[in-house]
């Protein structure tokens, strides 16, 4: 009997069902559903809430000025739902450190983790997370060797007599899409996120939480509202548990000022998302009659910040200024990554800013193929004069360049798999260098796929038999990023550089420090035909 099955079993061993108690924005919970009678004796608890911050550091100043404004009258929280350490330069350069600092100035109440909290691989993670002046939840993360769970089941914090619990969990899609964080470098595993029991996990949490008789139960979840290979997101998590209020939601980057879903026994749960990079702050009110709500506030409508956080977000800025603001190049175009109506373009089709990313892995390596994940390209670039730390915006995480060996066969097999969601968005769409082919969205198929002729300047079909380089990033080598298939092939050069850094020799040695009209426009790589 293998380890999981025998930890599935555990999970699934008879649970004592606590009573449950439903709610709906704007209203009361029913009185014969907790025993509990005390009261706020007429104040509000307020809870702050947000998701995928992504290093999005101004915002919180503003975030604790909204906890500040209403702390002499009512009672306030602050929680986040993941997504914190990583996706621009102050997490990039500080490799995480930074965020800690702002957060720790901040002040939090409960926090959970994000996938994105284990990019810099588990070990400095959980350096990270020590460091971190506040208590963190997450039910799913259990340590692959003990057993144990490094963080905490739930988190119980009293407001004037009444209790709210708080459960946190992370999506267990993790697993995949930072596989390479949870082993070590003899190949193994660290840590477990248990996607066949998480629903068993968070219930056994919630429970224990009923039992203690606490009064609200609130999930910290980063599964998102977007199905996936795993089909576990937020909605099925409350479909398939029982006793939960409020679900405080990230991962997907939805804007969700109220929805209710469905819980098992058909009671209705809260469920909000605040979008990304601060674009809201949340409010979950509960009022002393017993009601919930959630709702959205733009940053942008808040004026007023918190001195003590601006002080500590300025000079983390001052220390990036000193670092980024070095001119690399010129620009002629703006490298984008979105479409017109916003939607991250990236991620289901040829970009401009994709092309240059991955002509900069083929010719700074010399390899004959290169390609990115558009999920590791994260930013809109104006055009005029670029930063280093525009460029860090672009390409933000640790990642490093590499190259591999890939067959022919291989190499359609990988592309026909990355675009199968076509036009819909996927991380594992791929940007190119050196290779075209055509996308068929009604089969999910390829087709016409050739490889340039160094030579010649030519394009030639790709033989199946053929043996090819490849320069991609090791995040998609390792398993992370590309589902996988290139995690056993022959490693030709590891660790080349950071994917910045390759960016910026490639715009400063191989175009001379100016990005002209060539790239003004997607080349043409990447055909898209029903």
């Amino acid at each position: 009997m293998n380890r999981r099955h025998i930890f599935n079993i555990a999970c699934s061993a008879a649970i004592i069902m606590a009573a449950m108690t439903a709610c709906h924005t704007s209203r009361s919970l029913p009185t014969d559903l907790s025993k509990n009678t005390a009261t706020t004796k007429g104040r509000n608890i307020v809870i702050r809430y947000e998701n995928d911050v992504h290093c999005a550091i101004d915002g919180y100043a503003h975030r604790a000025a909204l906890r500040d404004a209403v702390a002499d009258t009512a009672f306030v929280a602050v929680v986040s739902n993941g997504d914190y350490l990583q996706g621009a330069s102050a997490g990039a350069i500080s490799k995480g450190e930074y965020i800690i600092n702002i957060m720790n100035t901040v002040g939090y109440d409960a926090v959970t983790l994000g996938n994105h909290e284990f990019d810099y691989k588990t070990p400095r993670m959980m350096e990270l997370i020590g460091r971190l002046n506040a208590p963190v939840t997450c039910v799913n993360l259990v340590d692959s060797h003990t057993r144990q769970r490094p963080f905490a089941n739930t988190i119980v914090k009293n407001y004037g007599g009444i209790t709210v619990g708080f459960v946190g969990a992370v999506t267990p899609t993790t697993l995949a899409t930072e596989q390479y964080a949870f082993y070590d470098d003899a190949g193994n595993q660290l840590y477990d996120l248990y996607p066949d029991s998480i629903y068993t996990l968070v219930q056994q949490a919630v429970d224990q939480l009923r039992q203690q008789g606490v009064n609200y139960v609130v999930l910290l979840s980063h599964m998102g509202e977007i199905d996936n290979d795993m089909h576990i997101t937020s909605h099925t998590l409350i479909a398939n548990t029982t006793g939960i209020d409020v679900v405080l939601d990230g991962h997907s980057h939805s804007a969700i000022p109220s929805d209710t879903v469905l819980s098992r026994d058909g009671r209705p749960v809260i469920i909000s998302q605040t979008g990304t990079k601060f674009a809201n702050i949340g409010k979950l009110l509960i009022t002393p009659d017993r009601r919930l709500s959630t709702q959205l506030i733009p940053v942008s409508s808040i004026s007023k910040t918190n001195p003590n956080v601006e002080h500590t977000t300025d000079s983390v800025k001052q220390l990036l200024e000193a670092i980024t603001s070095r001119v690399v190049c010129e620009s002629e175009a703006a490298l984008s990554i979105h479409d017109a109506e916003g939607r991250q373009m990236v991620r289901y089709a040829e970009t401009n800013a994709g092309d240059l990313v991955a002509d900069a892995y083929r010719i700074v390596t010399g390899a004959q193929i290169g390609m990115s994940n558009g999920g590791g390209i994260r930013t809109t670039l104006k055009a005029g004069t670029l930063t280093y730390g525009d460029l860090i915006s672009l390409l933000p995480f640790d990642n490093n360049v590499c190259t591999v060996e890939v067959t022919g066969s291989q190499l359609t097999e990988l592309l026909t798999r990355c675009t199968s969601a076509t036009p819909t968005e996927s991380g594992d769409f791929p940007q190119v260098s050196g290779i075209t082919f055509t996308v068929h969205t009604s089969t999910r198929t390829i087709s016409d796929l050739r490889i340039l002729d160094p030579a010649t300047g030519n394009y030639q079909p790709v033989r199946p038999d053929a043996t090819y380089t490849l320069a991609t990033i090791d995040y998609c080598i390792s398993g992370g990023g590309f589902y996988g298939i290139l995690k056993n092939n022959k490693m030709l050069r590891n660790n080349i550089a950071p994917y910045c850094e390759c960016l910026v020799q490639y715009v400063t040695q191989h175009l001379n420090g100016h990005i002209g009209q060539e790239y003004s426009k997607p080349a043409g790589r990447i055909t898209i035909v029903e």
